[in-house]
């Protein structure tokens, strides 16, 4: 009952495209907060947000368009779904009862005037399209933020769907 991507025609567990993409969870990222990093309704799993931190410490602060550039908002946008599926794989114990990605949150700390929020989310998207496959292919909003907590560059939440009899 385990969910499979397809990549090329070929068929593949979730956890052994992030073999094959190099991609090793952290451990994820300590609540900071009263809140839970992950609650289960039905089959959806809805995530908090989350940011870009490696080994606790954010890799970029600041804002897109001044401190970082939209390359660098991308970057972070990335780590902060490497963190979201590090949280989904903790909450379910394996990435392979995800059925498919629904939606993405994400709020980009930006500059006055930048206006390329989408640009930044992509970094999160593709990641996802990567590793998922079609089931990857998600619903999303992306916003600007004039601030985010800690000085953050990106904040994202997520929403997947579970595979049925899970």
């Amino acid at each position: 009952m385990f969910s499979r991507c397809v990549i090329g025609g070929i068929e593949l567990l979730v956890s052994e495209r992030l073999k094959q993409l190099g991609i090793t969870l952290p451990p994820p990222p300590k609540v900071v907060a009263a809140y839970v990093p992950a609650i289960t309704v039905h089959d959806l799993v809805y995530t908090s947000g989350n940011d870009c931190r490696v080994n606790g410490e954010l890799m970029y602060k600041g804002k897109v368009g001044l401190d970082l550039t939209l390359e660098e908002g991308q970057r972070a946008a990335r780590q902060t779904t490497i963190n979201l599926l590090a949280v989904l794989q903790e909450h379910l114990g394996s990435l392979d009862k995800i059925e498919r990605i629904v939606k993405l949150l994400g709020f980009v700390n930006s500059a006055p005037g930048f206006v390329e929020q989408p640009h930044v989310m992509n970094g999160a998207s593709m990641l996802l399209e990567d590793i998922f496959g079609a089931k990857g292919k998600h619903a999303r909003s992306a916003l600007a933020a004039p601030e985010l907590p800690f000085n953050t560059p990106v904040e994202i939440e997520m929403i997947v769907q579970l595979k049925q009899g899970i």
